[in-house]
């Protein structure tokens, strides 16, 4: 059986994608789950993250959304049962590629897959429903009323919260990367409030926010990506808000969620947000893998967020899978950050 593996490079040099071959134990841990993988979704991996957690190895297992059937259990399982649909994410120190035919993986991070959802389609957004669901309900406390700015509604994140929160009635406000973009989002339906082209002037963001407001702001903001400094910064990062704009556009007692690892708050910055009594919270979904403490708070999200895709409440934009022999190639793609994410169809 063979599956995908990442070689850290030396020195930062790039990372490099291997097929390897690998086995399974002949004998099912009590809580665990063998799977066959029907598709895998990729997505790029933080290297940084897995040494900071004290995860060193020769070679790291690549692919961890999955989507399969069951084909036995260990004598302790009680949720799942020989050929029942599951989905669910790998833990960051899984020894199992998700790229495997076949994966043992314990029963507490799996749910069942509804019937009529398919298995690419779930596989390729899992992670950013998981994302969308911490960020407007674990981190913002999200609420029926509130208003919400995402940036980059268009992404696969940025649409996942869209929805999310159009279901929960809240105003949404979005921003658009390019012209196709601005179209696309203007077109959703439930409709957000406004579609702010960032990609003509950056700097229009505030002044619009503020209008769409009545100068109040903002209750929860969820970026996608902050630019720290004025200047200095490269061409792709111009789309990007300031850190400056991003509090002045919160209301008071507002929420910003960020994805950006090495937000760098500068006094000014945080006397602003003592000022208006707001928060700032750091996105990483990994926390519900990495530790068991809210294992139950976990699976309950994962199955609610698979049953809102079933029922056409959260509609990702499609991935088109790649067939196995691409995936190495598709994950360097990914890795490079040339493409959000990939999904492959074992």
């Amino acid at each position: 059986m063979k599956g995908l593996y990442c070689r850290v490079g030396v020195n930062d040099a790039e990372p490099k994608f291997v097929i390897q071959e690998t086995t399974l134990s002949e004998v099912l841990g009590g809580h665990q789950v063998r799977v066959q993988v029907k598709a895998c979704g990729l997505s790029a991996l933080d290297l940084k993250l897995l040494e900071d957690v004290g995860i060193q190895r020769d070679l790291i297992p690549v692919g961890r959304e999955v989507a399969g059937v069951v084909l036995q259990v260990g004598s302790d399982v009680a949720f799942f049962q020989p050929e029942d649909e599951v989905v669910g994410i790998l833990p960051l120190d899984s020894p199992c590629s998700g790229l495997c035919d076949t994966i043992d993986i314990d029963e507490h991070y799996l749910v069942q897959k509804p019937e009529k959802l398919s298995s690419v389609c779930v596989a390729g957004a899992l992670q950013d429903g998981l994302c969308a669901y911490t960020a407007l309900h674990t981190h913002a406390r999200m609420a029926a009323g509130h208003t919400l700015l995402v940036l980059d509604g268009a992404s696969s994140f940025g649409l996942m919260c869209i929805q999310l929160a159009c279901y929960h009635g809240v105003k949404v406000l979005t921003t658009s990367h390019s012209q196709q973009k601005h179209t696309f989002l203007e077109q959703l339906r439930p409709s957000v409030v406004r579609v702010i082209p960032v990609y003509k002037d950056s700097s229009d963001l505030m002044p619009v926010v503020l209008e769409e407001t009545g100068g109040l702001g903002v209750d929860i903001v969820i970026d996608s990506g902050v630019r720290l400094q004025e200047d200095k910064e490269p061409e792709e990062m111009k789309l990007l808000p300031h850190k400056h704009d991003i509090i002045s556009v919160l209301g008071v007692g507002g929420h910003w969620v960020t994805s950006h690892q090495d937000l760098q708050l500068d006094p000014p910055d945080c006397r602003l947000l003592h000022l208006k009594s707001a928060s700032v919270s750091f996105l990483n979904p990994e926390v519900w893998t990495a530790s068991s403490a809210q294992q139950g708070r976990y699976l309950h999200i994962m199955k609610d967020i698979v049953e809102k895709m079933s029922a056409g409440v959260l509609r990702p934009q499609p991935e088109e899978a790649v067939p196995l022999y691409e995936a190495t190639v598709a994950m360097e793609t990914v890795q490079r950050h040339q493409k959000k994410k990939a999904v492959v169809q074992l």
